[in-house]
């Protein structure tokens, strides 16, 4: 396995279909006040203006589950991170339908947010149904591999929350052998139940309702930083 300190994702097209008027409107008009800065050293502070607890997103999709988080709890400052610009579209417009002030948006590779926030920043980080990956040659591309794995380790707080979606059986036992390796974190299953059935503040996603359409077993797991 590969495992160099840091592995940036290749991801192909960033954008699908034409945007409409209103969605281009939503770019052009919301982005800028919501967007990560795109320098510099990050903590709540730059990003919200006070101390508040923090919590990151890889890939939220189309923001149903940053969007759902970010009202839950309106004391906590969300990070969203998505490189494809149909998905930023999507959350952009639940901040403003729902007027969400804690919501950030980078449109990118979230590692490269990840890296630039203090140590132990971070109260949470949801990875949920990333890219499979499923050819072996492209293994080294999971977010799921000892380097990401690391950089999140080092922001996340002692005792915070790492929880990992997948419907892809290749990818669910790639990750249950890659975290079984590992010290730092700890798996938070006594039985099945536990990784086979969906918490309850575990916001359900457009993609894992599709999956589970198309009959797919989805496994929720969830890690504690050691």
């Amino acid at each position: 396995m590969n495992d160099p300190a840091t592995i940036r994702r290749l991801y192909g097209r960033r954008q699908g279909h034409k945007l409409r008027e209103g969605q281009a409107a939503l770019v052009e008009e919301l982005l800028p006040k919501v967007e990560v800065p795109a320098d510099g050293a990050l903590d709540a502070h730059r990003l919200f203006g006070d101390d508040r607890p923090l919590r990151l997103e890889i890939g939220f999709g189309a923001g149903e589950h940053l969007a759902a988080q970010a009202t839950t709890a309106p004391e906590v400052g969300f990070i969203g991170c998505e490189p494809f610009l149909n998905g930023v579209v999507g959350a952009l417009g639940h901040v403003r339908e729902k007027a969400l002030a804690n919501v950030r948006l980078h449109m990118g590779d979230a590692l490269t947010v990840i890296e630039r926030l203090p140590d132990a920043a971070l109260d949470a980080v949801y990875l949920l149904h990333p890219d499979p990956w499923r050819k072996a040659r492209h293994a080294k591309r999971r977010m799921v591999n000892h380097g990401p794995l690391d950089l999140i380790a080092a922001k996340l707080k002692p005792g915070a929350e790492f929880r990992l979606g997948t419907d892809d059986p290749t990818y669910c036992r790639w990750a249950m052998m890659v975290m079984a390796r590992r010290h730092d974190f700890t798996w938070i299953a006594r039985h099945p139940g536990d990784f086979l059935g969906r918490p309850a503040d575990w916001p359900e996603t457009r993609y894992e309702r599709k999956a589970r359409r198309h009959g797919h077993e989805v496994w929720y797991f969830r890690y504690l930083r050691g």
